[in-house]
């Protein structure tokens, strides 16, 4: 009795909960389980409404911010340019110097060249900087409209210049360097600024390439050496690259019982080992750039690779270790960058002589006689080796231009050409199809009585996958009553990826006249020349150009 009064009293205060007590207890296993699974969905369908809930917000808040840096950061306004522009400076005339630089950091690259005038774009004067007339004025253009972006004028006369010098370890606020009157000087590439300037070293002066040294004195900036040919010893002078300082003493190599230095470069091989080489009637000849700056002063090779077996092949210390020497070497050339370990390139007597990069030793040689010029480099084949573009001498008035494998020095193509008066070299612009589009000048010889105007200078170019034709731009120079001549040439992407172009200096009428046309604009006015017979057509061949796309080195 007392168990089922204290039962009823228990149902009597929580009536609900023993009455869910006593139908729980009546259902059946699979009713609980619909009950759970009930119970399960109702929380799943709570989750995902805040799963969707957040995902939207997550997405709104994403997008809010997308649009809000979309305006408060505007998009990159890329450089807008001329595809064919042309710059005349009266009463003036220049020099075969033309550097292609980005000098007011557009990532677009300009022009700098050298001008000897009296007054100059800007209204200044040399009178006005006390310097007599007619002086040195180096001269920077924007590339792409050709406005004049400085000028610095500078004590006549010019004797070298060189660009190019502002890598990755100088750093030192300038680009150019200036061999004038008896100074050297540095300028800022950007605002042609005067960073440092300096006397020339005493004794014989220097002849180009200046050579790009690493960072010798710790200073965090790379140096730069100039070469003194003279005899019975060449002179090295190591100059700071921050002040323009003399680093040590000169260094004079042994001549090893030979004539003057005729040319000279600085190598590097794949191991980082630099070698000053020296061109001379006999051969090539190197010395260890470690031996020359330990020579200038005691310490100041440290950093420097060293090759302990190089110097073995000395007869004395500081002496030049031969190279080459089965002739005379006329020229030295590196097959690539000066950034990049690269295979030297001779033209050593009757032949082409290209030697390993690394251990200098022979590759390949062709018998060859005539050579006219300083050989350049281009992509005919896609086996990525760059290869040689020679011109020889053709007899009877003409001359040849050759393209050797830089692989084999197999003969790849060639033509034969009259000779234009002072038409510059040839030149290539690497494609994304591996391949090079070689532009050169001259003239075809004529077919049948075609006459031929005096000082006729044309310029072709040519697809390695089209070889059979050639590209014929008309001459674009000819002016009534004037003769100009063509003092200097380069062909380069104008941007990274994009807009091959090239550059040419002219002088002739009392001027100079300095020039940009776009590759592609000059096959919209150019004819198709047949070398042999092929089936492409006018409008196939003029396609293939239009559809080049060109890819930095």
């Amino acid at each position: 009795m007392e168990n089922s009064t204290a039962t009823q009293t228990s149902t009597e205060v929580e009536p609900l909960k023993g009455g869910a007590d006593k139908v729980e207890a009546g259902l059946t296993a699979s009713q609980m389980d619909l009950k759970t699974s009930c119970r399960e969905g109702l929380t799943f369908a709570k989750l995902s409404h805040w799963r969707t809930a957040i995902f939207f917000f997550s997405l709104f808040l994403c997008l809010t911010i997308v649009f809000a840096f979309s305006f408060v950061i505007p998009c990159p306004v890329r450089p807008q340019y001329l595809s064919t522009w042309n710059r005349t400076f009266y009463q003036a005339a220049t020099y075969d110097f033309l550097a292609i630089e980005d000098a007011n950091k557009d990532k677009v690259m300009d022009v700098v060249f050298v001008l000897k005038e009296v007054v100059g774009s800007q209204n200044n004067t040399c009178a006005g900087e006390g310097l007599p007339g007619p002086c040195v004025v180096a001269v920077a253009v924007a590339g792409t409209d050709g406005e004049t972006l400085w000028e610095r004028r500078l004590a006549p006369e010019l004797h070298w210049a060189q660009c190019g010098l502002g890598g990755e370890q100088q750093s030192a606020g300038w680009d150019c360097l200036l061999f004038h009157s008896d100074r050297l000087t540095a300028l800022d590439k950007t605002s042609g600024a005067v960073v440092w300037q300096r006397s020339h070293p005493p004794g014989p002066s220097s002849t180009l390439p200046v050579l790009l040294l690493p960072d010798l004195d710790g200073d965090g900036v790379g140096e730069v050496a100039l070469v003194c040919p003279g005899s019975p010893q060449t002179q090295v002078w190591i100059l700071s690259g921050r002040t323009g300082e003399q680093l040590g003493a000169s260094v004079g190599v042994a001549s090893v019982g030979v004539a003057s230095t005729g040319h000279h470069l600085l190598h590097t091989t794949d191991e980082g080992v630099h070698l000053v080489l020296l061109q001379r009637e006999t051969g090539l000849y190197g010395v260890g750039l470690w031996s020359v700056a330990n020579q200038a002063r005691e310490g100041l090779e440290a950093g420097l690779k060293e090759d302990r077996h190089w110097d073995t092949r000395a007869n004395a210390p500081f002496d030049l270790v031969p190279v080459y020497t089965q002739g005379a070497v006329r020229e030295v050339v590196r097959t690539g960058s000066p950034q990049q370990p690269s295979s030297l390139l001779l033209v050593a007597g009757g032949e082409l002589v290209l030697l390993d990069g690394d251990k200098l030793q022979r590759l390949w040689g062709v018998n060859t006689s005539g050579v006219l010029r300083t050989p350049s480099f281009g992509h005919f084949d896609k086996d990525g080796v760059p290869d040689v573009v020679v011109e020889q001498d053709g007899g009877n008035g003409s001359r040849r231009l050759v393209v050797l494998s830089g692989a084999s020095g197999a003969r790849l193509w060639e033509v034969s050409l009259l000779p234009g008066p002072e038409c510059p070299p040839p030149a290539s612009v690497l494609t994304l199809t591996s391949v090079s589009v070689f532009m050169f000048w001259g003239l075809l010889l004529p077919a049948g009585n075609r006459s031929v105007a005096p000082g006729d200078c044309r310029s072709y170019m040519l697809h390695p996958l089209h070889p059979s034709v050639l590209m014929e731009t008309p001459n674009t120079m000819e002016t009534p009553d004037v003769m100009e001549h063509i003092l200097a040439f380069r062909a380069t992407l104008l941007e990274r990826g994009r807009h091959a172009c090239y550059f040419l200096l002219t002088e002739g009428g009392g001027g100079v006249m300095l020039r940009k046309r776009k590759l592609k604009e000059d096959v919209v006015i150019s004819r198709v020349h047949r070398l042999s017979v092929t089936t492409e057509t006018d409008e196939t061949v003029k396609q293939a150009f239009s559809r080049l796309r060109f890819s930095d080195e």
